[in-house]
């Protein structure tokens, strides 16, 4: 640290918001959205970008068409990134409050 308290402050500023967007890095990286069709037959989870990470199907997809197993892949796989983008948007208004509330 430098003598002047002036610089020490922004310095130990800058430290703290350099850190806190680590953690919110961090965070965001953890953020998954997992949701399952309502008869459980398909459960889609995606990561905070709304990639796929995991489909499971149970053998009641067997009982589907072809269009009824499209629907329940596709609404599901939405509703589990609807989850994940709500958790994202979660994350980034902590973030700003913090920063709001620290300057």
């Amino acid at each position: 640290m430098s003598t002047n308290p002036v610089m020490d402050e922004i310095e130990a500023r800058a430290q703290r918001a350099l850190n806190r967007l680590r953690d919110l890095g961090d965070e965001m990286k953890k953020v998954r959205g997992r949701e399952s069709s309502e008869d459980g037959a398909v459960t889609v989870e995606v990561d905070g970008n709304g990639a796929l990470v995991d489909l499971r199907f149970t053998s009641a997809v067997s009982r589907m068409s072809p269009s009824e197993f499209e629907q329940a892949v596709v609404g599901t796989a939405r509703r589990a990134a609807a989850i994940a983008m709500g958790r994202m948007g979660e994350l980034i208004t902590e973030f700003n409050e913090e920063s709001a509330a620290q300057t």
